[in-house]
């Protein structure tokens, strides 16, 4: 992949050979010549796509750093959401690991775990899931675990659930998702994380049981992703 010096490098010398292509097709004898054939119709189409093609490459090394700086404080701040950041003194974002997941169904095939470390230990770690299954789509979210394999968190990152039912999975609508904090794989067996509807005890919405049922089933399988690689994420 080039880098962003590497680009405009390209970009420049790409302009100058336009420059030149140009300046001869635009000497008036030459369009005098060609003029009448459809060449020449072609050939100004295709001059302005060259010249959006440049325009738009230039537009993105001027706005990309910008953009990347954008999504890493919105990752930043979803992240501080599901981990305290009194359990942490590195950056999250530069301290990561990356598991495969694909069959651990989390949404990709793999995983970038960000790493909480307090004095060098591992304190958490934290890590973005997503529901296939929620009632209008997939539900995207991100948790945080700390070393002993309990939820300090869990939010709703994106989603097109119904607005006035579905939506209460946001913490913004209700307290429902707290209701994962403290929880682990040893405090309740694999039949109660469900919703009470399915003999669970994770509650469900009056008209909206797909929802919180699609949640709770992921937020499940993160914990058994965790699990099932602590020793590679925690350390023994």
């Amino acid at each position: 992949m080039k880098s962003d010096s590497d680009h405009i490098k390209w970009l420049i010398e790409e302009a100058v050979t336009y420059k030149e292509f140009l300046k001869h097709w635009l000497e008036p004898s030459n369009l005098e010549r060609l003029r009448p054939r459809l060449a020449f119709q072609t050939g100004v189409l295709a001059g302005f796509a060259l010249i959006a093609s440049f325009l738009l490459g230039v537009t993105h090394c001027s706005t990309h750093d910008a953009i990347q700086q954008r999504l890493d404080e919105d990752l930043q701040k979803s992240l501080a959401e599901v981990v305290p950041s009194t359990l942490h003194d590195n950056d999250l974002l530069q301290d990561t690991v990356t598991v495969p997941s694909t069959e651990d169904n989390l949404g990709a095939n793999e995983t970038t775990v960000y790493i909480a470390r307090k004095a060098g230990q591992v304190s958490a770690v934290c890590f973005k899931l997503a529901a296939p299954d929620g009632y209008s789509g997939i539900i995207n979210m991100v948790i945080g675990i700390n070393r002993d394999g309990e939820i300090l968190g869990v939010r709703v990152i994106n989603h097109a659930e119904t607005p006035g039912l579905g939506d209460k999975i946001e913490i913004a609508k209700s307290g429902w998702i707290l209701d994962f904090n403290g929880r682990s794989l040893l405090g309740l067996t694999d039949a109660q994380w469900a919703v009470k509807k399915d003999g669970g005890v994770f509650d469900q919405f009056a008209g909206a049981t797909i929802t919180p049922r699609a949640v709770v089933k992921t937020v499940h399988r993160g914990l058994q992703f965790f699990n099932r690689h602590r020793n590679e994420l925690i350390g023994s």
